[in-house]
């Protein structure tokens, strides 16, 4: 069924040929550079513009070597081995060009290198060859004299600048973003940003790439983080995205002694080599933040739960104090776990069972795989209810779905990197260069090597540019685009089918229901062009490799599983799937909601998507957990229906880890009604959050850098966190906090024990037991023990053995499910329950920008990237900002059947006419406020995607 390939495998084998270096013969491949076979055999060359990874420039010529019977000494950084070259790194005369080429850059760079960075490539080389100082003028070039503070978050000194380009070529080459050049000639040679332009006022997306480049400190992180001292560095993965970036924590004092992380820099992970984005580069001083929870906290006696209190704490009418009051733990956790264990017991006492318990638990796909397990258990054996969800139930149940139905599992069949191998990529419903731009920069490389990129979008995004197609099609209508396509490919003859008669289910039923789906009708509801139809599904189903990634533009509909259903159908239908380069892809938002979804953080799966109503899947998790009662059989509510439950009274008590509700729910004003009007709610989070403010009890917890624990990114790439830091004063450990809930629930627990430390310091052993009994209920882990995990970093699942090095791709023969054949499932276009009319005449559109990451809760309070996007921009196309009659950075009242938000407008053709868009991550324009809670009638997910909205000028 798997096979363990991934794109490194991938890459053709070329001819080995043999050479001498410094006498010696060396076999190496013929695509080989001089530099790169003398690293392996152990000879040091200097080297400053060339950077592994980065495309060989060999401009500063500070690697040349001696190749004989060549007149010219040769660049070894982008010199290829030939068979029977004789090459002499150490000859006195490509020693001596060596240590004159560094000579002549010190005199340029030298005087002020060293006061930007302690880690100067050109300070280490320059003492490293001896290299004079002085006897050489200094560069005269006013040009570089200038500092440049315009960016928060990057530092611009070019007086320290040597014109190696890498800098360039990290942005031209790596990320794709094309902000850097290097512009005119000589001595008046620059870098450039936009051709001119500062870099706070260019088109620069902050990923930093540039500044892992840079060798000499011209460019940094800012507020002088690269004088800071280093005294630790510690190997992790980023907290954001379902990218999954590896990343290295550098740690060392600040002026009062305190330990703290100074800079992120990109480790060679698999699913990111070295990259990061803004948030994973720059979004880590939130740890710091002055605004973290440090102690327990209890609602004050008499002060009622008010939702207008959270604007009011917001503006700063009232104070956290006016609230609550500060707590030892011994009292905050006998408060929490005692309110819910009363709940609990009452309710058992009334003969009440299953969803009929007045209690349910909201876990978090931001915590580790140890704590969604934990967490999922607790509600089970503790609560004795399966009403536990967390945040995939609001970005892509519907996918999850619609695959476990179609295909038999939810995770994804290639890992994002094969986009390296596809012929075409179809992206729908997401936005990667906001949302995973790391991902975006493999489709970027991808298409500037040849591939095709279909967009399907009713959206302009940044990748649009590099489109082979974009289909911006009307919001709303995914299912008649999708229809279009499979009506051509079966109309067309387009059907793989020798694939669809060996390996799928339902075609006969799927060719009848899309025979009238013909690309002229369907053009009709979704607005694209019919021959554009027929183009692209032609080209989708013929080309050697088709690759789908989609996002929440897919899922967060009331149709979001029929989207889903279209999508898996154009895989099937054409045999693109189980081969590199193929495949579907729903690309994961949160850095670990595939891990979460698998550990059993959903209403109606036990760990490893086990279906709670099979009975022999329950009884085989009673064994495990030792349960002295049969777990329920019931599906548990959802995170919606839980919400609606509330504000009915069925559910009295609500236990929230790591989740913000209040700000990501939608309909948002009767979100926060319901959890105002609960009778007892926990709340376990790093910040005092909107929800936070509603809470009977705030447990102040760890953060990603705090703490150990595995991450299961959308590749299905499980990786280890390692803690940098000590939560601050009395905040503990997340894994701690819920077990000794538990234990004051009845739970026999035993995971964190007296030598592991008291709750605060992270504990390797703790985590690790917890992991070791999910890896018994999940058999993708079997080959993956703790013990590996910690030592490789990153291992590719499902690993059967320890030897295995996963599969990177799945469903090579068969399907995992009963007959091993997927099945594919008719869809009908339907209009949505939100429709625009007279009075409500534009389509709402809500989702992530760049720096910020889902509810604020941890990007809001990173302080360079709030300074770099503050507020909440309603973007809004030139020809309906001439009919509203409003100019750019013009206040606006927007408001839906739902409720009403204000913010600022920017006039962008990002939208087409007829469209808005507003992010959700801020407080001051939340634009759930917007959202109504229609639901998908299959998955329970919220519409976002689509709201009926107004917009009105504010004088």
């Amino acid at each position: 069924m798997n096979a363990p390939l991934t794109s490194k495998l991938l890459a053709p084998q070329a001819a080995m040929v043999e050479f001498s270096l410094d006498g010696r013969t060396v076999s190496a491949g013929a695509d080989e550079t001089i530099w790169t076979v003398a690293k392996r055999e152990g000879t040091t060359i200097p080297h400053l513009c060339h950077k592994e990874g980065l495309t060989p420039a060999g401009n500063c010529r500070a690697c040349v070597v001696e190749v004989e019977g060549e007149r010219a000494l040769a660049a070894s950084c982008c010199r290829n081995v030939a068979a029977g070259m004789k090459v002499q790194t150490q000859s006195p005369r490509a020693a001596s060009a060596r240590k004159m080429v560094v000579e002549l850059l010190v005199s340029d760079a030298g005087a002020t290198t060293d006061t930007y960075t302690k880690a100067s490539e050109l300070s280490q080389w320059a003492e490293q060859l001896a290299v004079p100082r002085g006897r050489l003028p200094q560069r005269d070039a006013p040009h570089y004299a200038a500092a440049d503070p315009s960016h928060p978050a990057i530092a611009v000194n070019l007086d320290a600048c040597i014109q190696c380009t890498r800098c360039l070529r990290a942005c031209r080459d790596e990320q794709g973003n094309d902000v850097i050049g290097l512009a005119f000639r000589g001595a008046h040679a620059q870098i450039t940003f936009d051709a001119g332009a500062t870099l706070g006022e260019s088109s620069c997306v902050a990923c930093g790439e540039c500044v892992q480049a840079c060798p000499t400190g011209a460019l940094m992180p800012a507020r002088g983080a690269g004088l800071l001292e280093v005294t630790k560095q510690v190997d992790s993965v980023c907290p954001y995205c379902g990218v999954g970036c590896q990343l290295t924590w550098n740690v060392g004092p600040n002026a009062q002694g305190e330990e703290r992380i100074h800079f992120v820099t990109g480790r060679d992970g698999p699913a990111n080599h070295g990259r990061l984005c803004v948030k994973g580069r720059y979004g880590f001083d939130y740890i710091h933040n002055p605004r973290r929870l440090t102690t327990p906290l209890i609602r004050r006696e008499g002060v009622a739960k008010d939702p207008a209190d959270i604007e009011r704490l917001k503006q700063g009418q009232l104070k956290p104090t006016d609230i609550f009051r500060t707590a030892t733990w011994d009292e905050a956790m006998e408060l929490a776990a005692g309110g819910l264990a009363r709940l609990r017991d009452e309710a058992l006492a009334a003969g009440l069972r299953g969803n009929d318990i007045p209690l349910a638990g909201f876990g978090s796909a931001k915590g580790s795989n140890e704590e969604a397990y934990l967490f999922q258990k607790l509600v089970r054996q503790g609560f004795r209810t399966n009403n536990v969800d967390h945040c995939t139930r609001l970005c892509h149940a519907s996918s999850v779905a619609a695959l476990l139905e179609g295909i038999g599992s939810g995770a994804v069949s290639n890992p994002v990197e094969d986009v390296a191998h596809a012929d075409l990529i179809f992206l729908i419903g997401a936005n990667p260069a906001v949302n995973h731009p790391v991902a975006a920069s493999w489709i970027k490389n991808a298409v500037d090597r040849g591939a095709r990129l279909v967009i399907c979008d009713p959206r302009h995004t940044a990748l649009t540019r590099r489109a082979t197609w974009h289909l911006q099609f009307r919001p709303d209508t995914d299912v008649a685009l999708l229809n279009g396509l499979l009506h051509v490919i079966v109309a067309e003859g387009l059907v793989d089918e020798a694939f669809v008669a060996a390996r799928v289910n339902g075609y006969e039923a799927l060719k009848a229901s899309v025979a009238e789906a013909t690309p002229e009708r369907m053009s009709e509801i979704c607005g694209i062009d019919a021959q554009t139809i027929r183009d692209v599904a032609r080209a989708y189903a013929t080309s050697k490799g088709s690759m789908i990634l989609w996002g929440m533009g897919v899922s967060q509909h009331v149709h979001g599983t029929d989207n889903a259903r279209g999508l898996i159908a154009l895989a099937m239908l054409t045999g693109q799937i189980g081969r590199v380069g193929t495949g579907l892809h729903p690309l994961r938002g949160q850095n670990n909601v595939q891990g979460a979804s698998d550990a059993g953080l959903i209403p109606m799966m036990l760990p490893n998507y086990q279906r709670v109503i099979n009975p022999t899947v329950r009884q085989a998790f009673e064994r495990l957990w030792a349960t002295p009662e049969p777990l329920d059989a019931t599906p548990g509510l959802t995170v919606v229906e839980i919400m609606h439950a509330a504000s009915e009274g069925r559910i009295r008590g609500i236990y929230v880890e790591g989740e913000n509700p209040a700000m990501s729910d939608p309909d948002l004003s009767h979100a926060r009604r319901a959890l105002a009007g609960l009778e007892h709610l926990v709340v376990q989070d790093i910040f005092l959050t909107e929800t936070a403010m509603l809470a009977d009890v705030v447990l102040p917890a760890s953060a990603h850098a705090e703490k150990w624990g595995s991450y299961t990114n959308t590749d299905r790439l499980i990786q280890i966190g390692r803690p940098a830091l000590d939560p601050p004063e009395l905040a503990m450990q997340d894994l701690w906090i819920i077990e000794r809930v538990g234990r004051r629930l009845g739970l026999a627990w035993n995971y964190w024990r007296d030598e592991d430390g008291g709750g605060k310091r992270a504990s390797q052993a703790a985590v690790a037991r917890v992991y070791e009994e999910m890896r018994v209920s999940m058999p993708p882990l079997a080959g993956v023990p703790w013990s590996r995990l910690v030592k490789a970093d990153a291992v590719m699942t499902p690993a059967a053995s320890e030897d295995d090095p996963g599969a990177a791709v799945v469903f090579i023969d068969r399907f995992p499910t009963a007959d091993g054949r997927a099945t594919v499932v008719p869809t009908v276009f339907r209009p949505g329950a939100e429709q625009i009319d007279a009075e409500y005449p534009f389509v709402l559109t809500t989702g992530r920008v760049l720096e910020h990451w889902h509810t604020g809760a941890m990007t809001r309070h990173a302080s360079m990237l709030d300074a770099i996007a503050p507020e909440a921009l309603v973007s809004l196309h030139p020809a309906d900002a001439l009919t509203v009659g409003v100019r750019d950075g013009q206040a606006v009242l927007m408001s839906t059947r739902h409720g009403a938000v204000q913010a600022r407008v920017r006039v962008s053709t990002e939208v087409q006419p007829g469209q808005v868009f507003l992010p959700f991550a801020f407080w001051e324009a939340a634009a759930n406020k917007l959202t109504g809670d229609a639901l998908d009638d299959v998955a329970k997910i919220p519409g976002f995607k689509v709201t009926a909205a107004k917009l009105s000028v504010i004088a």
